[in-house]
């Protein structure tokens, strides 16, 4: 199976400037982004942001209102689904309820009239592949939520399509069989070389199984790296406080002492940068304690600003109490409060003011 794919895996995926407009609403706003061929890309982002109908677009369903979308280097803006060489996992399954697994899985080869001796080979293969060779005659109404996700994955790989989407696939299941069929999906991917784009509001499925993760906000596009990048160089506070858990505290300049006032900017630290350091350049209260087994989280506050601290059990801090923290240079991020645009240019700057 995994050598019928890769014959034809790898196909590349462009959108340039591509934008979904409804009456007054901008669902995708010029949104320009390449996949790459054989990677595994999430767009991911908050409910309303625009991933899924992103998603749509590049699979047909949805037109394109302005810009290209070109897969193999081929403009496919203006062509039907069927047309795409790719195919599709919902979030519904979207299985028949009076067909067997068998038959869900080859009903799009029956469709395209695909020979039955063909069908046979490529369904055992699929069936051997994701664990259903004892499940094939049953109905969708007979299997767990994680079966019937492996069906509907089933459906799309027989196809040997060199692009697979799949629209939030997982969000129907329960926290252990997400991060079960997490470890699958990753590995098949792998294993079969296609490229996947994935859509999920779960930055944790975003981060643990992307080689790229597009990170979208109203619409556009507010960055798109590998997940470590966005954790270690978010370009915005958006992508800040979106990756990482918890997220990324953001600190106007006058919460910390030796720094001149410097309006214009925001400083961040994510909370497991912090450390407890006697003449640190942040005095804070902490607000309570969560014991988390093997570190505590305390919800601080300095110059009216809320904000996180991740510490070893090892500390002893209790709810009242006052603390001095520090943390190293390169753990902080400087943010243009007018254009919300990361300034690496500044950490130098800022971080000598505060070690002064």
């Amino acid at each position: 199976m995994a050598d019928a794919l890769l014959a034809s895996a790898g196909k590349p995926i462009e959108l340039d400037g591509v934008s979904r407009v409804w009456g007054d609403t901008i669902a995708v706003d010029a949104m320009s982004v390449g996949i790459e061929a054989g990677s595994f890309t999430a767009l991911l982002g908050p409910s309303g942001c625009g991933k899924s109908t992103t998603l749509r677009m590049i699979a047909g369903l949805e037109s394109v209102s302005q810009g290209r979308i070109l897969i193999g280097g081929e403009d496919i803006t203006e062509r039907t689904p069927s047309k795409r060489d790719l195919s599709m996992v919902f979030q519904s399954y979207a299985l028949f309820p009076h067909l067997s697994v068998a038959e869900n899985i080859v009903f799009g080869l029956k469709v395209r009239r695909v020979a039955r001796a063909e069908r046979e080979e490529r369904l055992k293969r699929v069936a051997d592949l994701l664990g259903l060779s004892g499940m094939l005659e049953r109905k969708p109404a007979q299997l767990s939520g994680g079966q019937q996700q492996r069906v509907a994955l089933g459906r799309a790989i027989i196809a040997e399509k060199p692009i697979c989407l799949m629209d939030e696939p997982l969000s129907n299941l329960d926290a252990k069989l997400r991060h079960e069929m997490r470890v699958e999906i990753r590995a098949l991917q792998r294993q079969l070389g296609f490229t996947m784009v994935y859509v999920t509001h779960d930055q944790v499925e975003a981060i643990t199984m992307a080689d790229k993760v597009v990170l979208l906000n109203n619409g556009r596009l507010e960055q798109a790296a590998s997940p470590r990048e966005l954790y270690e160089r978010p370009a915005s506070p958006f992508a800040a406080r979106f990756i990482g858990t918890p997220p990324m505290n953001l600190f106007p300049v006058n919460a910390f002492r030796k720094v001149c006032s410097a309006p214009d900017f925001q400083l961040g630290i994510r909370p497991e940068a912090l450390r407890l350091e006697r003449g640190g350049p942040v005095s804070a209260s902490i607000r309570s304690v969560e014991y988390l087994g093997a570190d505590i989280l305390a919800d601080c506050e300095v110059a009216d600003t809320p904000f996180q601290v991740r510490l070893p059990t090892s500390e002893r801090i209790i709810p009242g109490q006052s603390i001095e923290l520090g943390f190293e240079l390169d753990a902080l991020h400087v943010f243009d409060a007018d254009t919300g645009r990361r300034r690496d240019d500044l950490v130098t700057e800022f971080g000598a003011r505060l070690r002064s």
